[in-house]
């Protein structure tokens, strides 16, 4: 009896020894699109904070394509033994809705970890468009449907679904330019070729400040502090409306629930001190920082919505 009671105690005490002797080697930290954007300016600021905390190399990797997805799915298809991390963003919850062929399920292929950020994105208007508040935009759009157009960064993208479930739930029409990326987007709002768009705080803020574009609501419940003036898109008559962008970090599906911890733990205590709050808000975004069961929820409840918003808006990309 003895033996075998400590023969039990020595299993127990083994994923503990792993996770405390974890990490020995370097950790790789795809990162699934360019650099240079939110979500690699986020990653890149998770490597750092973790190689500092384990004086181990935790190596950015950028791998984009398809919206996130190939890097995402390489993350998914990798060894679960906590030497693989991964960004996660909003395309993922919104890709088993609009891809017929997707090679990750973000539920059961991805350990969630933790909430990393929440992007809210301002709805704008051209400043020649005669609507300064949702209400007026939205009577412009039922007096005028299938005229007002609006631009995207892609099918399937952020923007195209923000605007899509903004059509839905405000019953109204608009026609869809898909862009190649948000600059030419701007480019084209601004010049006057494009009526109206959802486009990152980040990204907006400051052609709103210039008064190239008009900004008149913010997508999330929250009030943008930048723009505190600024109602969102609920108080202004479309009620319960709330998107936006978001960041995560998850890993391989099975990788050892104490490596997971740890990497929670220390991004946890990152993100909830003011120096990296004030950084995610300078990058357009409000820090988050919660438990793997709740980022696991957050995920389940944004596919839910996504797939409501595809079917409702029959979008698909081949």
């Amino acid at each position: 009896m003895a033996i075998a009671l400590v023969t039990l105690a020595s299993f127990v005490t083994i994923p503990t020894a792993f996770a405390q002797q974890y990490p020995s080697k370097p950790v790789r930290f795809i990162i699934p699109f360019p650099p240079g954007g939110p979500t690699d300016i986020l990653g890149r600021l998770a490597a750092q904070r973790l190689t500092d905390a384990w004086a181990v190399q935790v190596v950015a990797d950028n791998r984009a394509g398809a919206g996130g997805n190939i890097g995402t799915e390489i993350c998914a298809k990798s060894p679960p033994d906590g030497y693989t991390i991964c960004m996660m963003t909003i395309a993922q919850s919104i890709s088993p809705s609009i891809y017929d062929k997707l090679g990750f399920d973000p539920q059961k292929d991805l350990a969630p970890v933790t909430l990393m950020a929440i992007l809210p994105s301002l709805l704008m208007v051209h400043p020649s468009l005669p609507v300064k508040n949702v209400k007026e935009l939205v009577a412009l759009a039922k007096a005028k449907p299938g005229m007002l157009t609006y631009a995207s960064t892609g099918n399937g993208s952020s923007p195209h679904m923000l605007m899509e479930m903004f059509k839905w739930m405000a019953g109204i029409s608009l026609v869809h330019v898909p862009y190649k990326g948000a600059s030419p987007a701007m480019i084209d709002q601004i010049s006057g070729r494009i009526d109206v768009a959802f486009s990152t705080a980040i990204a907006a803020l400051p052609f709103v400040q210039q008064g190239k574009v008009r900004a008149i609501a913010v997508s999330t419940k929250a009030r943008f502090p930048p723009l505190p003036n600024l109602p969102s898109v609920a108080e202004s008559g479309i009620k319960d409306f709330d998107g936006s962008s978001w960041q995560g970090v998850v890993m391989p599906a099975g990788t050892p629930r104490e490596i997971v911890l740890k990497v929670n733990a220390e991004l946890v205590k990152m993100l909830r001190s003011s120096d990296t709050k004030e950084k995610i808000l300078q990058q357009g975004g409000f820090a988050s920082g919660n438990s793997p069961e709740e980022f696991a929820s957050f995920i389940k409840a944004e596919i839910e919505k996504w797939a409501k918003v595809a079917k409702a808006a029959k979008v698909k990309v081949e």
